[in-house]
Parts: structure tokens; sequence; C-alpha cells
């Protein structure tokens, strides 16, 4: 309104009453609530959705657009007549226009600073903050601009580019992104920058064709922005076309240890045999992009139930004669007759079919011990559909399929056996007699450990040994199933312990060795999670590594707070072979008197109530913090209480077991 006063004022020879600088003011006062307004609305908004963002770009850029398109059509309509021939006029829709496009272009500024922002550290914050400052300062540049300092606008804009250009390039959420997110991505980022041109040709045409009062294109604010905007659209766009052939392999890696841990988890999930079969296969089918699959269940070495997966029974009895014709089946009868000792040639299960409706097979055994409890037939529609790196995948799918349904028909077994009550007994007094006696208590530290099975026996294992006068080892650990093979599996580690330690290895290595040991006297079920700790009173530290086990839990007497300190780490017989090293990490911690290490098996924080509810990592850290001025045995006497009264009652699902250590 104060532009048009002033043309107004100028046609009619009179005066306007104001300077030309107030429009320039309320222009830059515009600009400013703009800012604020899509600041406090993007920037403080809870989701970080990057294809939201993108969107909310997109959708303002085609209101933007409709409205230019509005004005450029009721330009066309009344072009021949004398109203558009009115300066007052023209100038009213372009300032329509003006609003417009710094609406679109301060929007998607804060857009693309939240996105250069995430995962932000203090170097990029300051560096953001420079330009973003220094941007918004150039709006003074329009009160004071002469004629004659095109040099200064030209550099303030070449800097500001070139500015723009170092931040281009902090684009950390493309990694974030899946396959069809990033098409998605490009699609929106390409229609930004065809906004860009459509908005910047549109005012350009403005300037060119008519006399107008304010001229956006000579706002160096403006210039600035849209250059910025181009730039990291057209370089995200870039980035994105590079990383689009890795996008799948990513997506698959994930999806494999998704499944791989689904698994696992059925383990202490309790899920039946049908359950197991049933992930199975599906995982599979993800894992390798198959066509078709099908999981048969053998009873008594005969098919007894068939699972299915996008694939007919009557497609399934034509396949099996292709099958049979590849020689995959005379090779696996082979491999039975001589009762599974041999090791399975991962690469004759593969093979291309003769059929109408696929092109390659993969079959995999289910083997328990010395049976088969089933077979997978994954199917492709192409030729040569299994790499190396596929059928790996499915062999160690299957491997961990069998070791949960091992671990279910041991206990079925158990429990039909009538002498089991008493062997129980026998095994429940060689175990406890595997633990320590006596546990240490000097002037360094003070301990105190409890074990409780949820059977006669079970697989949770603690111990410690002094390598030297101011080194202690301790090791706490949790063999998969329950029964007399945890217990028996828990003595092999109990001597591997022994074994081993009176060597001073550090716990990595201490790891690596152990896992050679017992890949070797472990039967092919089984695994064992542990975690080992070395104590250096000397310089009060703790050294210590985790082969998949529950993470430990260290109480702060200085901070009053407990935390608990994660490392990689997976757990021993799993990988049985010379790159188990690659799959554990070692860390250092330093600890002060007062503070108090506590460690324990999963059954202590996946205790569950009658609602379902487990006990958990939060309520065992609760606990510590709370009761850290006790003693040891006091502490442990406590959490037993304490995790009673939560459960309900005192019947055990799952083995307890608890290593307490307050350092003096």
């Amino acid at each position: 309104m104060a532009d048009l006063f002033l043309l107004f004022a100028e046609i009619n020879e009179v005066n306007a009453g104001i300077t030309k600088e107030i429009p320039q003011l309320l222009l830059s006062l515009y600009i400013i609530f703009a800012y604020l307004f899509f600041k406090i609305r993007i920037q403080k908004a809870e989701s970080i959705n990057f294809i939201d963002l993108l969107w909310h770009v997109f959708s303002t850029g085609l209101i933007v657009s409709l409205i230019q398109l509005a004005v450029s059509l009721f330009f066309y309509l009344l072009s021949d007549t004398k109203l558009m021939q009115n300066p007052l006029m023209v100038n009213f829709f372009y300032h329509i226009n003006l609003g417009a496009v710094i609406i679109f272009l301060v929007s998607t500024f804060i857009v693309w600073k939240r996105l250069i922002l995430y995962q932000k550290n203090k170097r990029l914050l300051v560096i953001w903050q420079i330009f973003e400052y220094s941007i918004l300062a150039s709006l003074l540049y329009s009160f004071f601009q002469i004629e004659s300092q095109q040099w200064l606008f030209n550099g303030l804009l070449g800097l500001f580019i070139l500015y723009g250009i170092v931040l281009s390039f902090n684009l950390k959420w493309i990694a974030y992104l899946n396959f069809k997110q990033k098409w998605r991505s490009i699609l929106l980022l390409a229609l930004v920058i065809l906004y860009l041109y459509y908005f910047i040709n549109n005012l350009f045409g403005f300037s060119t064709e008519f006399n107008l009062v304010m001229d956006l294109l000579d706002n160096v604010f403006i210039l600035s922005i849209a250059g910025f905007i181009f730039l990291y659209a057209l370089i995200s766009i870039l980035v994105i076309l590079f990383n689009l052939p890795t996008s799948s392999v990513f997506e698959q890696k994930i999806s494999e240890v998704v499944n791989f841990q689904r698994l696992s988890q059925s383990i202490q999930k309790g899920d039946n045999q049908n359950q197991v079969y049933e992930v199975l296969l599906e995982s599979s089918n993800n894992a390798v992009f198959s066509t078709s699959a099908w999981l048969e269940v053998y009873e008594d070495d005969e098919p007894n139930e068939i699972l299915k997966s996008n694939i007919s029974d009557l497609k399934i009895t034509q396949v099996r004669k292709s099958i049979q014709d590849s020689g995959i089946y005379a090779y696996l009868n082979k491999y039975k007759a001589n009762n599974f000792k041999k090791e399975l040639n991962l690469n004759r299960l593969a093979t291309n079919l003769n059929d109408p409706d696929y092109g390659s097979v993969l079959v995999m055994p289910l083997i328990i011990q010395d049976r088969q409890i089933g077979l997978l037939v994954v199917l492709k529609d192409v030729s040569d559909g299994f790499n190396k790196e596929m059928i790996n995948i499915i062999s160690s799918f299957v491997n961990q399929a069998c070791i949960s349904i091992e671990n279910f028909e041991l206990l079925t077994e158990a429990l039909k056996n009538e002498r089991y009550t008493e062997e129980l007994k026998i095994a429940s007094r060689v175990q406890k007699s595997l633990l320590p006696q006596s546990l240490i208590s000097d002037k360094e530290f003070e301990m105190h450990a409890f074990y409780e099975s949820a059977d006669e026996v079970g697989g949770d294992y603690y111990d410690f040994f002094k390598t030297a006068e101011h080194k202690t080892a301790v090791i706490i650990g949790d063999v998969s199933g329950k029964g007399t093979s945890a217990s028996f599996n828990m003595s092999q580690m109990k001597g591997v312990f022994h074994s081993l330690v009176q060597f001073d290895l550090d716990p990595k290595t201490f790891f690596n060795r152990a896992n050679h040991a017992l890949s070797h006297c472990l039967e092919k079920t089984s695994f064992i999670t542990a975690a080992y700790y070395i104590i250096n009173s000397q310089e009060k530290s703790l050294s210590f590594s985790r082969a998949g086990h529950c993470p430990g839990l260290l109480y702060s007497n200085k901070d009053k707070k407990a935390e608990y300190f994660h490392n990689k780490g997976m757990g021993l017989g799993i990988v049985r072979n010379a790159s188990y090293e690659k799959f554990i990490d070692i860390s250092k911690i330093y600890y002060n008197s007062g503070d108090i290490l506590f460690l324990y098996t999963d059954g202590i924080i996946e205790a569950t109530n009658a609602d379902g509810e487990e006990f958990g990592y939060d309520r065992l850290r609760d606990y510590l913090e709370q009761n850290s001025d006790k003693s040891p045995k006091e502490i442990q006497d406590g959490l037993i209480k304490h995790l009673y009264e939560f459960i309900g009652s005192e019947n055990l699902e799952d083995d307890y077991t608890a290593l307490i250590i307050r350092f003096l």
C-alpha cells in the first residue's frame, strides 16, 4: 500500500508525505515476520520426517504457483484493455506475486535449515548461524544502495552463494531414506527447482515489461536465498542419485539383521515350533527376494505339514520333479545316509531349474543333531538367482531356527521322562559345586553373588580369578536353553574360563580363544552369552567385553546415577571360525570409591508380572540408585524381594543371577 501510495502521488504530482524508505522498511518487516512464523512452525515441529518436510515445500510452492497463474491469466484476459496500462494496477498485482514468492522462499529456507542441521555439531551450528544472520542483515542493504555500489551488490550476492555451496554438502538426512523415499525426494526436489525457475522468470517478466516501483530482483536478500535454495536442491538430487544403487543393499542388510534377531528372540519368547517355522519362511523370503517358497515339516522322516508362500500344492508337486532331476535330492539323501556327519556343501543346494515358472531353486535341510526335521525350498523366477551371500544368510536363518526348535524338543522330552527329576537333583548338586563357594572381600572391593535357577539346574554362570595382586578377572554368563543341557554347557564354560584366565589375557582375546575352544565342544545348536571384566585396582579401571550378554550396570557415587554400558559382542558358539574376533569389542572405564558394579543375567530384567509387563532395565537401574548406600548383600536381598513383589510370586520363569561389586 505504501508503494502504491507513492506511485499515485508521483502520477498526480503531489507530495505523498512519506519517504521512499518506508516501503523498504515494510518489506523488510514482512520478510522478518514470515521468517519468524515459519521458524516457529517448521523448526519447532516434533516430527523429523524428511519426506513430510519436502512435501511442505512442494505444497507451498504449488499454492504460490496457482497464485501466479491466476495473476498471469488476469493479465492475459485484460491485456488489450486500458486497465492493464494503468501502472497502479500493474504494481498491485506485482506486489501480490512478490509477497507469495517471499513466503515460498522463506519457508523453504527454514526447511533447508532443518535438513542441514540434522545431526548437527557445534562447528556446523556456528557456520549456519553466521550464514543465517548475515543474510538477514543484508536486508539493510536496500536502505543504503546507490547506483555506483553495484560492485558491492554483486560481491555480497557472490559471497552468500559461495557460503551456501559449502553448507549444501551437509546431507546426512539422505542416508536415512529408503529406496522409495529417495525417489520421492528426487521428484519433490526437482519440483522445487522448477518452482524457482518459474517464479524468478515470472518476476523477471514483470521487471522487463513494466515500470515497477520496487523491483524484487534488486534485493540481495531474495536473490541470495533463491540461489541457496536452488544449490541445495540440485546437490541433494545429485547425491541421492549417486546413493540409489546402494539403497537396496543397505535395506536388505537391515532386513537380514532384523529377521535373524526375530529367530534368535524366539528362544526366550516361548514361541511354539509352528511360529518358529513361520518366521523362518517369512524371513527367508524377504532376505533373498524370492518369488515363492515352501517349508516341509517332517515327522518320522516324512513330510507331515507344508507351509507355503505364493505357491499352490499342484505347483509344489511339479517343482519337486524338477528338483529331483537337478540332483539336489540325491545329494541330500547321501548326506542323510551318512547320519549327517559330513559338512554340507552349501553350493550343491542351489541350482537352476527346468521349469516354466521358476528359473532357480535353493533347498536347505533343517537338521537337529542327527535327524532332519524339515526342508526349506526357496524359488526364484530367474536363472542363477542365488549367490553365495544369499545361501549363507538362509543357512544362518535355518541354523538359528533349529536352535529354537531343539530347545522346545528338549523341554518336551524332559517333561515326559520319569527319571528326569532324579537326574536334575544330581545335576543341581554338581552345578552348585561349580560356582564359587566364597567371594572376594578385601580392602579394594567387596563382592556378593546370587543365583537361583528356574528348574533344578540352569545355564547361568559366574566366577572370578585373581590374575595378579592388583588385577581380578570376573565373568558372568548364560547358556542357551535350560535344564541339563544348559548346565553341562555351563560346566564347559567354567573349564574354558579357568584354562584361559591364568594367561592374563585382555577381554577381547579371552573371548576369541574361548569361542575357538567352545566351538569344538558345544553342540551346533547351542551358544553362550557372557561378559568378562578385568578389575585393575591399581589404576581403578574396568576393562570389559561382552559376548552377546546383558549390558553391565555401573553406579557412580560421585554423580549419584547408574548407567548401562554397551559395546558390540556376539554369543560364543554362534560364529565358529576365525572371523569371530570381528564381532567383539573391548572397552575401558574408570571407577571411584563407592561405585557399584552390578552384573546380572536376562532372567532379572525379563521377569514378567501377571499383566505381561517386564521388570526391565529402568526398574533395575532405579532400584540400584535408590539403594546405593547399602552393602552388596543388602542390595541383593532387597532386589530379590522387590522382584518377587513385582511378578507376584516366587515361581521363576528363568534363571536369576546377580553379581554385585562395591569398590572401597
